[in-house]
């Protein structure tokens, strides 16, 4: 019962190996706009609720919230540089794709909590 075969599992069309130039830097380049523009946005919101950032201590509740800023942002960074891009085109184009619609709405976000 555990070994049927399976008929018509194979694929009528392959995915090509290679992606353009173009779209690769387009990828590359919206997925670093995502990752800054998300930098940023945990940034402000894990600023103190005070006026200035030396006021940080005055409550508990905004020095637990810039730690965890700062950890959040140190992890997007690391992301960020670790690896450029997926090797293969499947994931170069999910960034692309991903990137023309995150993109936009992470910029109008960050505008609107600025």
């Amino acid at each position: 019962m555990t070994s049927l075969p399976v008929e018509g599992a194979s694929f009528s069309h392959r995915i090509s190996s290679r992606i353009p130039s173009r779209a690769h830097l387009a990828g590359l380049l919206l997925r670093v706009a995502f990752l800054i523009c998300l930098v940023a946005i945990t940034m402000r919101v894990a600023l103190p609720q005070s006026e200035t950032i030396w006021t940080v201590y005055d409550t508990p509740g905004d020095l637990v919230r810039l730690g965890l800023g700062l950890a959040v942002c140190a992890w997007i960074a690391v992301q960020l540089f670790r690896t450029p891009m997926p090797t293969d085109a499947k994931g170069q184009q999910t960034w692309l794709y991903f990137g023309l619609v995150a993109v936009p709405f992470a910029a109008l976000c960050l505008i609107a909590i600025w």
